[in-house]
């Protein structure tokens, strides 16, 4: 008698569970037709839901008023997508200045050293002068002389006893011992390195004593409180990058790091040979923690195209990829393929042909086929935020008639 029992609740848990089955999936009334048990579960007033053609909805009442597969859809929306281009470039200080003498002479006085910050003007070493000095102090005789001289025949002028050709010459003269002190002045000047600008120095290689030439490099005199970094972009981008666009560069020593600066200038062509466009950003280095010389990777963020985007939970795959159930005006369901673009926190930019404000399934997609009715018991904008029955009927939901 025990497996009389065993077998009567066998085949009362197998009957429920197909009752059940053709109850709350309408999708496996295809499978329970095929097999010829639909058919007397309908006859003995089981609430078997119609699947496609509208008569009845799912238990429950989420049909929505209007029959079909319960589902909760949201809205497409469209989103810009992330362009990021990256480069590596080298930095250089935004003003660098090779210091060298403009004659032949001695190092006699060097009064900085390596690595001081120096002032525009400020002196950087001095060579023998002593000629130049002899020639200067002689053209300030020289002038001074020439000035009394001036200052006599303007007297004699005055009481008639200088003619116009003794002031002229004595003028002439004065003027050109001027140019004389000049002269001597500038020569006496060359025999000096000053700052052109102000900046921090290299490396001094050079000591007093050493004989130096107009061709000798002293130092060099660097300003790399903004360092400027070239770096090369495929041709393919000109045109999406304009000057003053953000940037961000990352040290490669330091890939952790990152600096805001910005585009200071584009250049005039593209490299025939390499296809390339040469782009020169700007980083500032207030703190002087960066040297110019140093590789970065450098970052821009190009326009992106304006592409759909989808719940990530609306995405279903199958062997040939990735697809949405979109709904269509009628409330019948198709299935379109998409190509995963980007993700996000919160949604997923896809290239598939969806426009902007088709509703999408995100609730239900395990009951759906190919044309199949769908009856939304929610629907969502592209945000998340329930729509109200007014904007419900904008978008076409199912209003039952009074």
């Amino acid at each position: 008698m025990a497996w009389i029992r065993t077998a009567a609740l066998t085949f009362v848990i197998v009957l429920g569970a197909l009752i059940g089955w053709a109850v709350f999936l309408p999708g496996s009334h295809t499978t329970l037709e095929r097999i010829g048990l639909l058919g007397p579960m309908r006859s003995l007033g089981l609430p078997v839901a119609e699947a496609e053609s509208g008569g009845g909805g799912p238990p429950g009442g989420f049909g929505g008023g209007g029959g079909g597969i319960a589902v909760v859809v949201k809205e497409v929306g469209t989103q810009e997508a992330d362009s990021r281009l990256s480069a590596i470039g080298t930095s250089r200080p935004a003003r660098s200045v090779s210091l060298s003498p403009e004659v032949t002479g001695t190092l006699v006085e060097i009064p900085v050293s390596s690595g001081d910050w120096v002032e525009a003007g400020s002196i950087i070493a001095r060579l023998n002068a002593d000629q130049q000095e002899l020639e200067q102090a002689r053209a300030e005789l020289a002038l001074r002389d020439a000035q009394s001289r001036v200052d006599r025949v303007a007297q004699l002028r005055g009481s008639g006893s200088a003619s116009q050709v003794q002031i002229d010459e004595a003028e002439l003269a004065l003027s050109r011992a001027q140019l004389d002190l000049r002269v001597a002045d500038y020569e006496l000047g060359r025999r000096q390195i000053t700052a052109p600008i102000s900046g921090w120095m290299g490396l001094i290689t050079l000591e007093e004593g050493n004989l130096i030439t107009a061709n000798s490099a002293f130092a060099r005199l660097d300003d790399r409180s903004i360092l400027l970094v070239d770096f090369d972009i495929p041709e393919r981008h000109v045109g999406l990058i304009s000057a003053g666009d953000r940037l961000r560069a990352s040290p490669l020593s330091r890939p952790g790091e990152v600096i805001e600066g910005r585009v200071r200038a584009i250049d005039a062509r593209v490299d025939q040979d390499s296809r390339a466009l040469r782009i020169q950003g700007e980083i500032a280095n207030d703190d002087d923690r960066l040297r110019p010389g140093m590789a970065f990777r450098v970052q821009l963020d190009l326009p992106g195209e304006d592409m759909p985007v989808v719940d990530p939970i609306a995405i279903q795959w199958d062997r040939d990829g990735a697809y949405v159930w979109a709904m269509e005006s009628d409330d019948t369901v198709q299935r379109v393929r998409i190509e995963i673009m980007q993700r996000r926190d919160d949604a997923v930019l896809v290239r598939a042909d969806l426009e902007a404000g088709t509703f999408v399934v995100i609730e239900g997609v395990q009951n759906l086929r190919p044309g199949a009715s769908v009856a939304p018991r929610r629907r969502l904008d592209s945000s998340g935020t329930e729509l109200d029955s007014s904007e419900t009927a904008q978008t076409g939901a199912p209003q039952s008639e009074i």
